[in-house]
């Protein structure tokens, strides 16, 4: 049986897999954005990409409303960002955490993809001639 995973250990974890993915992870960063409010365990600005543990350790839950996380997923589905939140509702082990995180990276990685097919395919706005 694997061992169950604290917050710190979590992040610790979390935060080294998004680095080797990339991305300049920034530890315990106050995110204001969508009027939304906290301190988010990682993240990238540049990339719009990071993460949050929810844990009662920390006492997570109340930094991040259900509405609040309701804004977030709307952004996110947007395109505007990419966030990873687990919840420690169920016991996460180090070996389910990573293997979450690196179907969420590249879910990630496949939708950047995507957006930059769409932008190449794009028609250029023809330029008007100007009268002489």
């Amino acid at each position: 049986m694997s061992e169950t995973l604290s917050e710190f250990d979590g992040c610790d974890l979390l935060a080294r897999l998004f680095r080797a993915r990339g991305y300049a992870i920034k530890r315990n960063q106050l995110f204001r954005e969508y009027g939304v409010e906290f301190h988010i365990d990682g993240w990238d600005p540049k990339a719009r990409v990071g993460f949050e543990f929810l844990t009662s350790e920390d006492d997570d839950h109340d930094d991040l409303s259900l509405e609040e996380y309701k804004t977030l997923a709307d952004a996110q589905r947007r395109g505007e960002l990419a966030l990873f939140i687990i919840d420690e509702v169920e016991p996460v082990s180090a070996e389910a955490l990573a293997a979450e995180a690196h179907e969420f990276l590249d879910e990630v990685a496949a939708a950047a993809r995507a957006r930059q097919k769409r932008a190449k395919r794009r028609p250029k706005a023809a330029k008007k001639k100007k009268k002489k």
